[in-house]
């Protein structure tokens, strides 16, 4: 998939973020801007995918260690949904891992524990 069309899909994802956020504001669980998000994605019109196990293959072998991803959506954009006073270097590692394993070229972070929602997005390129 190119970037341009990548572009799109998280121009779109960002929208669905800013409205949980307007009607929810920050301070909540992860797990509830996740559904939110989730929803709000899937009435624009968009597939999305939740907690996607995320197996790892270590030395040709295919382990089952609990790895999840957040949202995927449109099979293509990864979203990692944090709750937490910021972004941290780990939280984009993780992402970053993710795109990795899963071969695939852009997600987000999308903090939702912010007054701004501005400040809770990060836009991660493998």
């Amino acid at each position: 998939m190119n970037i341009e069309h990548l572009n799109i899909i998280s121009y779109a994802v960002i929208g669905c973020a800013y409205s949980v956020h307007s009607n929810l504001g920050p301070g909540l669980l992860e797990s509830v801007y996740e559904h939110c998000l989730a929803y709000e994605i899937t009435q624009s019109g968009r597939s999305v995918r939740t907690q996607l196990g995320l197996p790892l293959i270590y030395k040709s072998v295919k382990l089952d260690i609990g790895y999840r991803i957040d949202i995927l959506v449109d099979d293509e954009l990864i979203i990692e949904v944090k709750s937490v006073d910021e972004i941290l270097e780990v939280h984009e590692a993780q992402l970053l891992t993710y795109l990795r394993l899963t071969e695939r070229r852009l997600g987000l972070i999308l903090n939702f524990n912010v007054t701004n929602m501005q400040r809770g997005i990060r836009r991660v390129i493998r």
